[in-house]
């Protein structure tokens, strides 16, 4: 039988992030839910973040800090589940700020429902929110509501991406935005045998993109609680706003083509994926470095590929991924520019 007081292991991937480190770890360190260690992965930081690493666990025994040369947020991360004892997982980034009951209730609703993992809602905000996001999150969110338990989480993944379509799904009574999923790891909660056997794809940019599809055939059961306990900082000069090289299009090709091939042998229709490869197949041609013969050679490999990975949809899914993909290119508009006016 579990321990009814089970220990959380958060990973915390650290580099450069001494103007936001201090936010984070605090929400981690003022959780209602005490029994947790919080393993901080310094990935080689020029700045000071790795003493403000090594202030934290001087002062709390649950903070962890491992120093280690400069290897990608994926190797961050790997280190963190090499180090890990605990009953469940959790990943936090260095920037963002968790609800004070985060854990509490993710851990509740695992508890109480026997799902493989559990994920709750999450904000956007800029910069200059900044204390003000972290006074709220300091007193917390009251509990859940409503919490849904659903099967099938890769399908999920798969076909309510497009938010327009969740709100009509949610109208019509179907609870399509609980069943929604971002790549991102955070804002959740997972029973640690998920990750037995899986780890990141060192010096990938997609590394959560690549994994998705697999965790997600390993779940039974996922629980979601309509309620918002993480919080996003949204920083122009973030990889996955700023970051456009042919290296970066390709590598989301590549977990896109890999989760493409994982719904086929599924018999799941690839919608998200579809979006993903076919979107990261256009981006290479607009990357400052695609005339690098390197580049033009992979991306003439990319389109045999993708032609082949097309080739294996019937026209009915075809049609339908392809107008998916149209839905949420005209949203992507819109979120871009509410985040590029986001301060």
């Amino acid at each position: 039988m579990s321990n009814s007081i089970p220990l959380i292991s958060i990973i915390v991937p650290v580099y450069n992030a001494e103007d936001y480190l201090r936010y984070c770890v605090d929400s981690i360190l003022q959780q209602s839910y005490a029994n947790l260690e919080v393993i901080l992965v310094d990935d080689g930081a020029k700045d000071s973040s790795p003493q403000i690493c090594d202030e934290f666990a001087a002062q709390d025994n649950r903070v962890t800090v491992i120093h280690q040369e400069n290897g990608g947020i994926a190797k961050a991360q790997n280190t963190g589940l090499d180090a890990a004892h605990g009953e469940y997982i959790a990943f936090a980034d260095n920037d963002d700020i968790l609800d004070r009951h985060n854990i509490e209730y993710l851990l509740h609703a695992l508890q109480n429902t026997g799902a493989d993992m559990s994920k709750a809602r999450w904000r956007q905000f800029g910069v200059s929110q900044l204390d003000e996001v972290a006074q709220e999150a300091a007193i917390g969110v009251d509990a859940p509501n409503k919490i849904t338990v659903f099967e099938h989480p890769l399908a999920a993944y798969q076909t309510v991406f497009c938010k327009s379509l969740r709100l009509i799904g949610d109208k019509l009574g179907h609870n399509t935005e609980a069943r929604y999923f971002n790549e991102a790891n955070w804002c959740r909660l997972y029973k640690r045998k998920l990750w037995d056997g899986i780890r990141f794809p060192e010096g990938m940019y997609a590394q959560d993109v690549m994994v998705a599809g697999e965790l997600y055939t390993r779940m039974g059961k996922v629980a979601d609680l309509n309620v918002n306990l993480y919080n996003w900082l949204q920083s122009a000069g973030s990889v996955t706003h700023k970051e456009r090289s042919f290296s970066f299009c390709h590598d989301n090709f590549a977990a896109g083509a890999a989760n493409f091939r994982l719904c086929l042998e599924q018999g799941v229709r690839p919608g998200r994926s579809y979006y993903t490869l076919v979107g990261a197949f256009h981006e290479e041609i607009t990357a400052p470095d695609f005339d690098d013969p390197a580049s033009q050679q992979q991306h003439k490999a990319d389109k045999a590929e993708l032609d082949e990975l097309l080739g294996k949809l019937s026209p009915v899914q075809r049609i339908h991924c392809a107008a998916t993909r149209q839905i949420r290119l005209l949203e992507k508009r819109i979120y871009d520019v509410k985040i590029k006016n986001m301060k």
